[in-house]
């Protein structure tokens, strides 16, 4: 029987196929001296990082929430669409909004105690990214700071939200339907407005001192935004809102 032999000649790495995103293994071939395909030393491999609640034992019965901090028992996600669908796990989309547990003592600024803004038992809404997971009595909690709170959410409507400190609720104007010359544009080409309607705002900006500064802007307004600012919600009405900060408001038109 003819045998083959595997030399350096013939092998080259315009043979090993090639993927995007994937680099070619430090393989050696063992009886062909001097055959190598990559280079180890470059090889890399980044590490999935999962995110984990942290799991309270059941020996324990109460958090205490310290200095500006607050316990929200956080919202059970939809598991249905408008429609009646049934979402999987994957799809559903990530709560924002629970319902205040406990909350701390406050902070001093200057010379001034700042009470927390919110009260046990209050139907809250917070930044999309907040906060630490945790895992009590069986069910899912978050333990953010006061700052990390978006509003009061009096309804379940997100267009009778009561912003917050220097947050503000505006009503998204519609995309544009048509380019500047006539032509129609699809979903994926209309370009994400940055203005809107004020709907609603905080109190103000508390500084280091601990006062609090009102808010240059008032309901009614139309405002120009940052493009890529806030949080992002859809009211009963069909209609896109978004909260943000004061600081991301950049302008009043007229």
């Amino acid at each position: 029987m003819a045998s083959s032999q595997l030399t350096a000649s013939s092998i080259s790495t315009r043979n090993v196929a090639s993927f995007q995103g994937l680099r070619p293994s430090g393989v050696q071939f063992h009886g062909a001296r001097n055959v190598r395909i990559g280079n180890p030393a470059r090889r890399s491999f980044k590490g999935v990082v999962v995110k984990a609640a942290t799991v309270v034992a059941p020996k324990y019965t109460a958090i205490k929430p310290l200095g500006d901090r607050v316990l929200v028992k956080v919202k059970e996600a939809e598991e249905k669409t408008e429609g009646g669908i049934l979402l999987p796990s994957t799809a559903q989309s990530k709560p924002q909004g629970g319902e205040v547990v406990a909350v701390g003592e406050g902070k001093t600024l200057g010379k001034n105690q700042v009470d927390i803004s919110v009260k046990p038992g209050a139907q809250v809404v917070y930044s999309k990214y907040a906060g630490t997971e945790v895992d009590f009595n069986g069910e899912k909690h978050l333990i953010v700071k006061d700052d990390d709170i978006v509003g009061i959410l009096e309804t379940d409507d997100i267009k009778d939200l009561k912003p917050l400190n220097d947050r503000i609720l505006i009503k998204i104007e519609k995309a544009e339907e048509k380019t500047s010359g006539g032509l129609f544009l699809t979903e994926a080409t209309k370009e994400k407005p940055s203005f809107g309607t004020v709907v609603a705002v905080g109190p103000g900006l508390v500084d280091e001192e601990g006062n609090i500064k009102p808010l240059s802007v008032t309901p009614g307004n139309t405002v120009l935004y940052s493009k890529y600012a806030g949080n992002d919600f859809k009211g009963k009405d069909g209609l896109e809102y978004i909260t943000l900060r004061s600081s991301d408001v950049m302008a009043v038109l007229s």
